[in-house]
C-alpha cells in the first residue's frame, strides 16, 4: 500500500508561474545563470541563490548561506509571487517534451514507507552530501524539487488521472525550451479519492532523488532524537509519481580521455578477450542489450559481449554498464573508482552521438563508449533485491522544475 499525503502547496500565482518555476541550478552554465537572475526578478533561481546583485557573500553550503534562502523565500511570499494553499491538496502536473507527455501525481510520499523499503531504492548516497541537504532543509523549511518515483501500471489510477485532466489546468505555459508545462488542483474529494487509489499500489521505485528522499527522511530522524519533531509534514516528502509505463529511460555514455598509453590496435585486441569486435564503416549505436558501441581516434566497433562475461543469474552484473567496467574500464584502463577517477567522464543520452564525436575530433577525448538503456524491469530487479546499480546507469526523463508546488515542511 502506498500511503501518499496531500499538503498545502506554496506555489506561483497564475500570472507568474512561467517566470517563477525553473530547471534545477545546477543545470544552468554559469553565464546563462547569471543572464536569468539578471533578467527576471521571479525566477525561483533568486530564492537558492539570494547574493546576486548584493553585496554579501556567504560560503556555499554553509547555515549563513541557508539563512538567505530562507529570508529570500519569505521576501517572494510577502511580495505575493508565492502563496499558499488554504487546504492541503493534491495535484497533477503534466510535462510535454518532443512529443511526449509525461502525467503524474505530485503529494507527500511517506518516510516511514522509504524505511520500511516500500519505497525502494537502486543507487547509494554519500553521507556527507545527505548531512548537506539535512542542514539546508532544516534551516529553510521548505522543499522545491520533487523526488522522481515510479509505481507498476495502474489501469484505475491512469482512468481517474484522465478524468481530471480532461479539464482546463490550472496552469498552463511553454518554457523557453519547448516544454510545456499544465498542473491541475484537485479537489478536496478528488484528493481523497486519489489517496484511495494509491493504496492499491504495492510500492514505489525511486527514479531520481536518491539523496533527496534520503535527506527528507534524515531531517526527521535528526528532529527525532534532538527532541524537536512537531510538525505532521516532517514525516512526507515532496514527490512526483508517475506510471512506470510513461518514464523514459535512456542511456549514459561514457568518455575517456585517456587509454592510458595503449595504441588502437592493442586497445582492441585486450577487449576481443570478451567481446566479439566488428568494425563498422560509420556512426552506429547499440541495437540491443549486451551490445556495446565505441569511438576510436574516428573508428567505430561494434562489441557483443562474449556469453561467459554475461551472469543473467544476478541484477547487477548482468547489466552492460557494469560488464563495461569490470571488463574494459578496470582491467584494461586502470579506471578503478568511477565516481572520483578524472580520466572518465559520463554524458547521459539526451546528448546527441554527433556532438560526442565533435569533442573527439577537437582531441577532449580518445574514446567514447555507447551503451544500450536499461529497462525499468531491470531498475526494479535491483531495488527489489536491495541493490546497488553501478554509477550513472540511467538518465531519467522527465527533469522537473523547481518552484512550481513548494512543499513546507514546518506545518
Amino acid at each position: 500500500m502506498a500511503k501518499i499525503t496531500p499538503f498545502r502547496a506554496v506555489r506561483p500565482v497564475r500570472d507568474k508561474v512561467h517566470l517563477v518555476a525553473t530547471r534545477p541550478i545546477y543545470s544552468y552554465k554559469k553565464n546563462v545563470l547569471e543572464s536569468k537572475l539578471e533578467d527576471n526578478p521571479f525566477t525561483f533561481l533568486h530564492i537558492i541563490n539570494p547574493e546576486f546583485g548584493g553585496e554579501r557573500t556567504t560560503q556555499p553550503n554553509t547555515p549563513e548561506r541557508f539563512e538567505l534562502v530562507k529570508r529570500e523565500y519569505q521576501s517572494f511570499l510577502k511580495e505575493g509571487i508565492l502563496f499558499q494553499e488554504e487546504s492541503p491538496r493534491i495535484y497533477i502536473y503534466r510535462q510535454t517534451k518532443n512529443g511526449h507527455a509525461f502525467t503524474g501525481v505530485v503529494a507527500g510520499a511517506s518516510n516511514e514507507e522509504y524505511r520500511q523499503d516500500k519505497i525502494k531504492k537502486h543507487e547509494a548516497t554519500l553521507t556527507s552530501r545527505e548531512e548537506m541537504f539535512i542542514d539546508y532543509l532544516d534551516i529553510v523549511g521548505f522543499n522545491a524539487e520533487p523526488v522522481l518515483l515510479s509505481y507498476p501500471h495502474n489501469p484505475a489510477l491512469e482512468q481517474k488521472i484522465n478524468e481530471i485532466t480532461s479539464h482546463r489546468a490550472e496552469y498552463e505555459f511553454t518554457t523557453t525550451d519547448r516544454i510545456k508545462h499544465d498542473l491541475w488542483v484537485l479537489s478536496e474529494a478528488e484528493t481523497t479519492e486519489m489517496q484511495q487509489l494509491f493504496e492499491s499500489v504495492d510500492a514505489l521505485y525511486i527514479a531520481d532523488g536518491h539523496h533527496r528522499s534520503a535527506s527528507s527522511v534524515g531531517l526527521e530522524d535528526r528532529r527525532i532524537r534532538e527532541n524537536r519533531s512537531q510538525y505532521p509534514n516532517e514525516s512526507s516528502f515532496l514527490a512526483y509519481m508517475i506510471d512506470e509505463c510513461a518514464l523514459q529511460i535512456l542511456e549514459f555514455n561514457r568518455v575517456i580521455h585517456s587509454l592510458n598509453g595503449l595504441s588502437e590496435d592493442a586497445f582492441i585486441q585486450a577487449v576481443s578477450a570478451s567481446f566479439d569486435v566488428e568494425k563498422c564503416a560509420a556512426l552506429q549505436r547499440p541495437e540491443q542489450e549486451h551490445d556495446l558501441t565505441i569511438c576510436i581516434k574516428g573508428n567505430w566497433y561494434k562489441l557483443t559481449c562474449k556469453p561467459h562475461i554475461i551472469d543473467e543469474d544476478h541484477p547487477v552484473n548482468s547489466l552492460d554498464a557494469e560488464i563495461l567496467t569490470q571488463y574494459i574500464l578496470r582491467p584494461i584502463l586502470h579506471i578503478h573508482d568511477l565516481k572520483t577517477d578524472k580520466n572518465i567522464e559520463f554524458i547521459g543520452g539526451t546528448t546527441p552521438v554527433e556532438k560526442i564525436v565533435e569533442w573527439m575530433a577537437e582531441g577532449k577525448y580518445e574514446l567514447a563508449v555507447f551503451l544500450y538503456p536499461v529497462t525499468i524491469e531491470e531498475v526494479k530487479k535491483v531495488a527489489d533485491n536491495q541493490l546497488i546499480m553501478p554509477p550513472k546507469s540511467t538518465w531519467v526523463e522527465p527533469k522537473l522544475r523547481s518552484g512550481m508546488t513548494i512543499y513546507a515542511i514546518n506545518e
